[in-house]
């Protein structure tokens, strides 16, 4: 087996376990297994996958470990299988710098404006500032649309350079890995694993809070900047700054309907017309720049 196929497989602990089940019980490789000699420790599909990829080889009447030499010096590299796992403090995620703080608590004050006019009135003044010349040539159907393809646009690139895709793939390939090896023991009836892999998981609990904290420093910033644009398209509309003739818009089916009246369900005709831009935009922009938003999926 070449020396590449065998570190590939030892990457995955269930089949690092298994490995080292059987080069224990062959005395280090030296003497002949059959399933009966491990079936204790080992699934059936386990040692089918030995099999299969060639780090047991037939041998009359067994299996030997095809280069026993190999599997010693990699087993030891990687430590003892009871070792494999690493926890969760070994998985060490960025913290939040300053900035990032801050700008959680400012968008946290920013927020606050969707209940007090006072903050509201603020910030949807001086948006107005930069956005009253957009109003003034297109009508305010259009000046929705660019806005959502404006905050499309820095949504994505800010979650695709924000979020730490390794960390976050860390975290799932490790749950991954303890979900596969609880269901290898439990497939086996092996109780003293099954206990040791529970124990890990409740110690790797800690992975939810991580990924949470992960994902959630790109949406700071995100919010950052969207919820002053929703703010002054609030301001806009019921705050009575529309110019005129800017009334509503004509939907398929609904026909002729407000800004400010009901489309679907509860929300506004200017929210459900916002929402429905800003999504198909950011749909755009990624396949258009290519750019990856979440971590790719491990198996």
């Amino acid at each position: 087996m070449p020396e590449e196929q065998l570190e590939s497989l030892l990457e995955n602990p269930a089949v690092r376990e298994a490995i080292a089940v059987v080069f224990d019980r062959s005395d280090g490789g030296s003497e002949k297994l059959q399933w009966g000699d491990v079936s204790d420790a080992l699934s059936s599909d386990e040692w089918g996958r030995l099999i299969r990829e060639g780090v047991l080889v037939s041998a009359g009447a067994g299996f030997t470990i095809a280069n026993p030499e190999e599997v010693r010096q990699t087993l030891q590299e990687h430590g003892d299988s009871s070792d494999t796992t690493d926890g969760v403090d070994d998985i060490d995620p960025e913290s939040w710098a300053w900035y990032d703080k801050a700008a959680g608590v400012t968008a946290l004050a920013f927020f606050a404006g969707y209940w007090n006019t006072g903050i509201r009135d603020i910030i949807a003044s001086f948006d107005n500032l930069l956005l009253a010349p957009i109003v003034d040539l297109v009508p305010f159907y259009v000046v929705i649309i660019l806005l959502a393809i404006v905050t499309g646009l820095y949504s994505t690139v800010l979650q695709a350079r924000l979020m730490d895709h390794e960390t976050m793939q860390m975290y799932q390939e490790r749950m991954a890995e303890l979900n596969e090896r609880k269901e290898a023991a439990k497939e086996r009836g092996d109780d003293e694993a099954l206990e040791q892999i529970q124990a890990e998981q409740m110690e790797a609990a800690g992975d939810q809070l991580g990924m949470f904290k992960l994902q959630f420093r790109p949406m700071v910033w995100i919010m950052l900047l969207t919820i002053p644009v929703f703010l002054w398209l609030r301001w806009k509309v019921r705050g009575g700054h529309l110019g005129v003739g800017e009334t509503g818009l004509v939907v398929p089916l609904a026909g002729a309907v407000s800004w400010q009246e009901p489309l679907l369900g509860p929300m506004a005709t200017w929210i459900v017309w916002y929402f429905l831009a800003s999504m198909a935009a950011r749909q755009i922009i990624q396949k258009t720049l290519n750019v990856q938003t979440s971590p790719s999926s491990s198996s």
